[in-house]
């Protein structure tokens, strides 16, 4: 298969990966905004079509919009989150025709391209390679969008695979030597934030070997941790007190103990699996709690990708190989965090696990841009962003496509979301105890 057939096929699967998640959403709830924090998924559907059409048909070839007021209805900077909900949307089927418009044009301009040229955009595929993860990502805002919405959103599904059984694993922590280290990357791909790769002094500490698990969440509920004031930042505090934060996003406390609503479905809190949907102030909190703290954004690379042994970057925790369902939880199909310890496979060289899939994981580091970084196709992704206000994730949910997960992938998010699919590792100063 060559490079064309390759873009075609792979705009195809994530096409039909869009469809299959928004098949079983009712006409309504597809159009409805739920929370002013998520769109209606109807937006982030028709955004998928023109971003794709701005970028594969207008920027490359110079033709016209289909529709002039699309670009800005569907611009996720002129029509922010808050006001999606108030603009005049395209209800299912009139966004279906919009995508499938904007489809056949991108595949009768692929033929045409030549990507053996000097162009940074086309060379390799690179533009193809961003509206790619550019809709995989936005697959996993669906996801997060309708795990706010009322309904039974699970029992529409296909069945679901068993997740895997997983072993009986003790917190430990593994320790990290001082060092130089290569952070970053130089590869010619999405997204910008991740370049330049570069070097960084780090001076000894330890980290989790796994995610925070819910069991260990449970004892930081259990001993007042939502209710000590000096656990928490001053912001931190303000923030648990106005909203009245008492647990993780979607957990209940009944007679019967803790459960958590998960797409439709109320279920009793599983301890094995890693703690999800914190927001930063929370993560923060449990590390002081713990006597920890989180990891820096650098501290986690290094303890996903440093191969000590070959002295270089891995692409993931456990090689270059790419992801599979025996090394970690992603792609969507178990709608749910795997427990903790169930990919001893996918072990970094250092021996950290699950460092990707299962959860995103907060780091103690502000989003900002690395030395020498340079916007890169357009500045809206990151520059806006920057700052203290946001805060950087690591790793990968176990709702990110793979194409999107890699050691170097920086998230980011303001520190008081919990509609992501997020969690944590702790670390501490120093190396072996």
């Amino acid at each position: 298969m060559n490079l064309k057939q390759q873009i075609a096929a792979d705009l195809a699967e994530a096409r039909q990966r869009t469809h299959e998640l928004l098949a079983p959403v009712e006409d309504e709830r597809l159009t409805t905004q739920y929370d002013m924090l998520m769109s209606p998924p109807v937006w982030d559907y028709a955004h998928i079509g023109v971003f794709e059409e701005l970028w594969l048909v207008q920027r490359l070839s110079g033709a016209p919009p289909i529709d002039e007021e699309l670009l800005h209805t569907y611009n996720a900077i002129e029509t922010p989150r808050v006001a999606r909900g108030r603009r005049q949307l395209l209800d299912r089927a009139s966004a279906a025709a919009y995508l499938a418009d904007v489809r056949r044009r991108t595949l009768a301009l692929l033929e045409e391209i030549e990507f053996d040229g000097d162009d940074p955009l086309l060379r390799g595929g690179f533009v193809y390679d961003l509206i790619l993860q550019h809709e995989h990502q936005h697959d996993e805002t669906i996801l997060q969008t309708l795990q706010l919405t009322p309904g039974r959103y699970r029992d529409r599904l296909p069945v679901l695979p068993d997740p895997p059984a997983g072993r009986v694993v003790e917190p430990d922590m593994v320790s990290i030597p001082a060092g130089r280290y290569s952070i970053g990357s130089d590869s010619h791909e999405p997204y910008d934030n991740e370049h330049p790769c570069h070097e960084t002094e780090l001076s000894a500490f330890r980290i989790d070997r796994f995610p925070v698990s819910n069991g260990e969440y449970l004892r930081f509920i259990a001993d007042c941790g939502y209710e000590r004031e000096e656990l928490w930042s001053a912001d931190g505090w303000e923030w648990r007190s106005i909203f009245g934060i008492q647990a993780p996003e979607h957990w209940t406390h009944s007679g019967e103990g803790w459960a958590s609503n998960r797409f439709g479905h109320l279920l009793p809190i599983d301890p094995r699996l890693p703690v999800s949907q914190v927001s930063w102030f929370e993560a923060q909190a449990y590390a002081r709690w713990a006597g920890k703290r989180l990891p820096t954004e650098l501290e986690w690379e290094v303890a996903a990708a440093w191969d000590p042994a070959l002295a270089r970057c891995r692409r993931y925790p456990w090689g270059d190989d790419p992801p599979t369902p025996h090394l970690a939880n992603l792609d969507q199909r178990l709608l749910s965090p795997a427990p903790v310890g169930a990919y001893p496979g996918g072990a970094s060289a250092f021996g950290c696990e699950q460092m990707l899939g299962d959860v995103w994981e907060w780091t103690g580091s502000d989003f900002l841009p690395y030395a020498g970084f340079r916007a890169f196709p357009y500045a809206e992704y990151s520059e806006p962003f920057f700052g203290s206000e946001f805060k950087v994730l690591r790793g990968a949910s176990w709702a990110t496509r793979p194409r999107v997960a890699r050691n170097t992938f920086r998230n980011w998010d303001s520190r008081l979301k919990r509609q992501i699919f997020a969690g944590f590792r702790c670390a501490s100063d120093g190396g072996a105890s």
